[in-house]
């Protein structure tokens, strides 16, 4: 069904056009101090797959979103992701010196400019949704599906489950592992594929079906992570590797072994795809998205 559909080539245009628009975005920042301005960018334009703005991309393009519209989305999204990243690499979470390959925030400036960092662009992507051209009943949908995307009800609250579940005394069943990434990383990724949805005007039935396909390709990503964590190196992660097992965290091959973990993913990917049966090639890139997210290997 993906006959012909180039992904690499997509995605680079994808992401040069964030970059662009993250770009224009953080050197807009006259009145940030000089040194918070310099971090935000640090954090933001060093990198990164961009997996959050390409699936919005994608999502607004088998929804027949067309222009630029959906970049104030794409961008806010990944605002949102490299503040959590900051905020996680934190000596008082995972406590990492290493991301996308370079020094983390609070090592390259320090821990309290990361704390500040993280809070400055989780309020530039509001900001940045609220601004967007787009219909206002839109704009504050999307303000709405960020914001439970990424609190207490998602990413944050997903966070101290995962804080909750080291050590000896965890709960250690694969219903329990999979609220925990249902929450820390697939609410936020199911909220790209959605906003990519609404910012293309999507009708009930076409969101209904690709907030289907981001929850379940949601968690194929936390599981291929986890085996990643486990599998791949430091330079090819440009993390560091073996935290997880390191600090005693619940993953998916503690549970199930790494290749039933690996084969789990690849049966996640088989049922998104199946997701978008109803979608003709407009769906292409996402199709292609779900198997890249499995087969990765960083």
């Amino acid at each position: 069904m993906n006959e012909g559909f180039d992904l690499k080539t997509f995605s680079a245009d994808a992401i040069r056009r964030v970059d662009e628009a993250l770009s224009k975005r953080l050197g807009d920042l006259a009145t940030t101090p000089p040194r918070l301005a310099e971090a935000m960018r640090y954090a933001v334009l060093g990198g990164g797959k961009r997996v959050r703005p390409v699936l919005a991309i994608a999502a607004f393009q088998a929804a027949a979103g067309h222009g630029d519209a959906v970049l104030p989305v794409a961008g806010a999204l990944e605002l949102i992701h490299t503040y959590s990243l900051v905020h996680d690499d934190l000596p008082a979470m995972d406590n990492d010196d290493l991301r996308r390959g370079r020094p983390t925030c609070h090592k390259a400036f320090d821990e309290a400019t990361a704390i500040l960092v993280g809070d400055g662009l989780q309020s530039l992507a509001f900001t940045w949704l609220a601004e967007a051209d787009l219909p206002e009943t839109t704009r504050l949908r999307l303000v709405s599906e960020l914001a439970a995307a990424a609190g207490p009800w998602g990413m944050v609250g997903g966070q101290m489950l995962d804080m909750e579940a080291e050590g000896k005394n965890r709960p250690r069943t694969l219903d329990h592992l999979r609220t925990i990434h249902a929450h820390k990383t697939g609410a936020l990724l199911a909220s790209s594929v959605r906003m990519g949805a609404l910012a293309a005007g999507a009708d009930t039935a076409t969101l209904v079906a690709l907030t289907d396909f981001g929850r379940t390709i949601g968690l194929a990503f936390q599981v291929a992570d986890d085996v990643l964590d486990e599998t791949a190196d430091t330079a090819t992660l440009g993390k560091t590797a073996g935290k997880d097992s390191a600090q005693g965290k619940l993953t998916y091959p503690l549970l199930m072994g790494t290749e039933e973990a690996r084969n789990f993913a690849r049966s996640l990917k088989d049922e998104a795809i199946t997701r978008l049966t109803s979608f003709g090639p407009g769906a292409a890139p996402l199709r292609a998205l779900a198997t890249y997210i499995v087969e990765r290997d960083r």
